[in-house]
């Protein structure tokens, strides 16, 4: 199943890097929990500690991080700004409002959970989880009001889909990240993350939901009443059709699975194949999409030039923070292979009878309860276990890439920034919302897991 890996010389003692990882790893963990230090500076700090405990000298700590920052900008970087501006462009467009109208205007009471959980997957695919968060939690309240149904039978499928999308499925920063870091197929991990996704979603939304709504039997609050339901989130004085808005979200996927499906059977150097690989790499899929919404999304819905690059200019300043975070967990990657820590780890790993994709999980879930952040979660595990996966065959590492992500939403608790926004929004206590939001994440992340490890049997 593994091939050799190819060693990098140590810098210092097996013993001595054990520890510079330990440490490394700890001063991370809890200058992030303790002294609520961002985890830029974090994860920076964090680098250069293993650097000068591997005994690297300045020069080589310094070069090494650079070069880890770089490469995860370069590769990953304009992804995610690619990502926030077609979703910056449907929020402001309206088109976020007309899928959710279409989708929820169509459902019936009984099929309401289910159309939520669509609702929050397709607008999660594009999103990042806070921006869904936020257009979503009106729908949520006013389709729970409306159709007179328990707060979280509606609240946790539209969740659940969010989060699923979030934690599995490109653009997002975190999967995007593990793809990087991990050399994975960007394709294959999309197509198999996909149908994974749907079942997780299932049995984390939709299903989940009827216990949690006995769990936690509450109305939806006031909050959010008086908005008017023709323009929650848009600044357009007319929303994009549903057809043209939902081509729109869907063709990057698209795109890169187009790529992924000509890779597999068509001829390598025909036409064909060539310029299906070409609009399919990841770049120039969210690239072709993101002049295409300006269109579509943009004029169509009556927006000037102005205000188009103003929609594209404000869509780039809140993601900086989490830019920063990748990079710097590119930087912390780097530092770990430079020293050997990496190659050590990856042997350990390869020698023991746990599964690699196993371990993915429980380090991304360690990470995860301790910081509270899915996207440091991921681009630190992905940064520790990428020479495994240098050692696995492309369906495999893709595996890992999702098993990294599930694990990466593990429980969210009182540590996670999405814990209070969501107790907040909805008017629930802390033991509630651990009761309905917290299991839902860790059925989310388990289910993930075992659906991974099912797969993995077959691949």
């Amino acid at each position: 199943m593994f091939t050799a890996l190819e060693a990098t010389t140590p810098t210092a003692p097996g013993g001595q890097l054990i520890l510079a990882a330990v440490v490394g790893i700890a001063v991370i963990v809890l200058l992030i929990t303790r002294f609520k230090l961002h985890p830029f500076l974090a994860l920076t700090i964090g680098s250069l500690l293993v650097g000068a405990i591997g005994r690297m000298d300045l020069a080589e700590m310094l070069d090494s991080y650079s070069s880890g920052v770089g490469a995860t900008v370069a590769s990953v970087g304009v992804l995610i700004a690619l990502g926030a501006i077609i979703g910056k462009l449907l929020a402001d467009s309206g088109g976020a409002d007309r899928i959710v109208d279409t989708l929820v205007g169509k459902a019936s009471p009984r099929a309401l959970p289910w159309a939520m959980a669509l609702v929050g997957a397709i607008i999660g695919l594009p999103m990042f989880f806070e921006i869904g968060l936020v257009l979503l939690v009106p729908v949520i309240l006013l389709v729970s009001r409306r159709a007179k149904l328990p707060l979280m039978r509606v609240a946790i499928p539209a969740l659940a889909g969010l989060s699923t999308m979030h934690a599995m499925v490109p653009p997002h920063p975190g999967p995007l990240a593990a793809i990087g870091l991990l050399k994975a197929d960007l394709g294959t991990t999309l197509g198999i993350g996909i149908l994974i996704a749907v079942p997780t979603v299932i049995i984390s939304g939709p299903l989940f939901a009827k216990l949690a709504a006995r769990w936690v039997p509450v109305d939806a609050p006031d909050l959010f009443m008086d908005t008017d339901a023709e323009g929650r989130s848009g600044i357009a004085p007319r929303r994009p059709s549903f057809a043209i808005t939902l081509i729109t979200v869907l063709l990057p996927v698209v795109l890169m699975m187009g790529k992924a499906v000509a890779d597999i059977f068509t001829a390598e150097g025909s036409t064909v194949r060539d310029i299906l690989d070409f609009i399919g790499q990841p770049m120039f899929a969210l690239l072709i999409t993101a002049l295409l919404a300006i269109f579509t999304l943009g004029r169509a819905s009556g927006l000037d030039k102005d205000a188009i690059s103003d929609s594209i200019g404000n869509a780039l300043p809140p993601i900086a923070g989490i830019l920063l975070i990748v990079a710097a967990g590119g930087g912390f990657k780097q530092v770990l292979i430079d020293t050997g820590i990496a190659d050590m780890l990856a042997r350990g790993i390869n020698s023991s009878h746990l599964s690699p994709l196993l371990m993915a999980w429980l380090v991304a879930v360690a990470i995860r309860l301790a910081t509270g952040s899915a996207t440091v979660a991921t681009v630190t595990t992905a940064g520790i276990l990428e020479p495994v996966a240098a050692s696995l065959p492309p369906a495999q590492a893709a595996l890992m890439v999702l098993a990294v992500g599930s694990g990466s939403v593990f429980f969210s608790h009182v540590n996670d920034a999405g814990f209070w926004l969501i107790k907040e929004y909805f008017g629930v206590s802390v033991g509630q919302n651990i009761k309905t939001w917290s299991v839902m994440e860790s059925i989310l992340s388990v289910t993930g897991l075992v659906l991974v490890l099912l797969v993995s049997v077959a691949v």
